[in-house]
């Protein structure tokens, strides 16, 4: 009797598992993600998706992770920045993986570094994040705009306008942009910040190895470009003319916003754009670059007092 109980013990839980195994396929057979496909491949059966029942249940887990993005450092997915895909291949359902927007974003990211090395940015302004500003009422202005620009930009739109911080050295400029550039990033759109003055003198040094159009190209089509200390610079009429002059043109052109920071108002930089030690001063040419700068952005003075010292 005994033994016949275990049989009858042992047979239950296979029978369980088949109910259970079936309402499974029921369950996901009536998915969005099947749906889709379905409405695609009309010739998938039930059948198709019983054989390939893990590889289904995986991506449709996958894209509600997705739908509940927090960003890629708490990506729940089986490989952290891509999500498994469902393709029908006229006899099977399979998976693929596909990288997400934020991946794609920190792959980009990564291919300009490697191009561009003027990026580097001191570690604590690269640590920069809004909720440490709730407080900051000395730069309330300045803050409101970088956070109403990256949560409203769509970089190639007509009209799009980008942003111009000044002020005395120290008052946080650059930590602002960078906050701004990390939730840039949380919404899947790539930017470039650079420091100004090393951006230059890479570009001048980099007519020995042929790669200086390269360099230029990253600066000029990244979807929103933020150009670090401009002002700060040691001008010649060829950098401001051929690199500064040119980047702007294409993005203007292209409605690609520029982000800057600088010690200088538009009355000093114009002054500043407008001297070399060379050709003296050309104030028609600084004109034409400050033209870019001056109707292409919003300005904002940021005060309060030096964060680096003390």
């Amino acid at each position: 009797m005994e033994r016949i109980s275990k049989l009858f013990s042992s047979v239950s839980p296979i029978k369980n598992t088949n109910h259970s195994y079936q309402m499974k396929v029921n369950e996901l057979w009536e998915s969005e993600k099947i749906n889709e496909l379905r409405q695609q491949n009309s010739d998938i059966e039930q059948g198709h998706l019983s054989r390939s029942l893990s590889t289904v249940q995986q991506a449709v887990i996958e894209e509600e992770n997705c739908n509940k993005c927090n960003g890629l450092n708490q990506c729940s997915n089986l490989m952290v920045g891509y999500k498994s895909t469902l393709k029908w291949t006229g006899t099977a359902i399979v998976g693929t993986y596909q990288s997400c927007a934020l991946q794609q974003t920190r792959e980009e990211q990564k291919e300009r570094e490697k191009l561009i090395q003027s990026h580097h940015i001191p570690k604590e302004i690269l640590t920069a994040t809004f909720s440490e500003l709730e407080k900051d009422v000395e730069r309330i202005d300045g803050i409101k705009a970088i956070l109403d620009f990256c949560l409203n930009v769509e970089p190639g739109k007509p009209g799009t306008k980008g942003l111009y911080f000044y002020g005395l050295f120290g008052v946080g400029k650059s930590y602002l942009m960078s906050a701004g550039a990390k939730l840039l990033s949380e919404r899947g759109i790539s930017s470039l910040m650079v420091y100004t003055p090393e951006f230059f003198r890479e570009i001048k040094e980099s007519l020995q190895d042929n790669t200086t159009q390269q360099k230029i190209d990253v600066v000029k089509k990244v979807p929103v470009l933020i150009l670090d200390d401009i002002g700060a610079e040691a001008l010649s009429p060829w950098v401001r003319d051929e690199v500064l002059g040119a980047i702007l043109q294409y993005r203007v052109s292209e409605n690609l916003p520029v982000l800057y920071t600088s010690n200088y108002n538009f009355t000093e930089l114009l002054s500043h754009l407008s001297y070399s030690q060379k050709a003296g001063t050309e104030m028609l040419k600084a004109m034409r670059i400050m033209e870019r700068i001056q109707h292409y952005t919003e300005c904002y003075e940021i005060g309060g007092d030096n964060r680096r010292m003390g």
